[in-house]
């Protein structure tokens, strides 16, 4: 399975009077971890969105074993979880400096018209994609 790890660097505006990173950054990090796995597949969101289509997020699970702070730098972990041909999820993994798992999650996803939010399959609009996530789960 492709695991693609993207450092992070904590910013300040990104944490808490105890100097943690807050909760919700972590969902914006996922999304900086999926990008770039995406790109590692050769794919862009961008060109997905040329086209009219987003992939919004359908549902998230995360959880906290220890604190990131300020000043620490994390590397998100990202890989794919599991696709059918309508969802995807991905999976992450935010690891401490010393390499423990500080916040583990997932995410799913599907396509839609950007429009009408209307749902896609990603298989039949996007075959690249398809193929390319296809792949993954056999290398898995």
């Amino acid at each position: 399975m492709k695991k693609v790890q993207t450092p992070i660097e904590v910013r300040y505006q990104e944490t808490d009077q105890m100097g943690v990173v807050y909760h919700a950054n972590y969902l914006v990090w996922f999304e900086i971890g999926r990008t770039k796995f995406v790109e590692s597949l050769g794919l862009r969101y961008a060109a997905m969105e040329e086209n009219g289509v987003v992939s919004p997020v359908t549902d998230a699970n995360i959880r906290f074993n220890k604190p990131i702070r300020y000043g620490e730098n994390p590397i998100v972990e990202t890989w794919l979880e599991s696709y059918d041909g309508l969802r995807t999820v991905y999976g992450y993994n935010v690891l401490r400096p010393d390499g423990q798992v500080a916040v583990s999650g997932k995410t799913e996803h599907v396509i839609v018209k950007k429009d009408s939010f209307r749902p896609l399959s990603l298989r039949k609009a996007f075959p690249d994609w398809h193929q390319a996530y296809s792949n993954q789960l056999k290398e898995g």
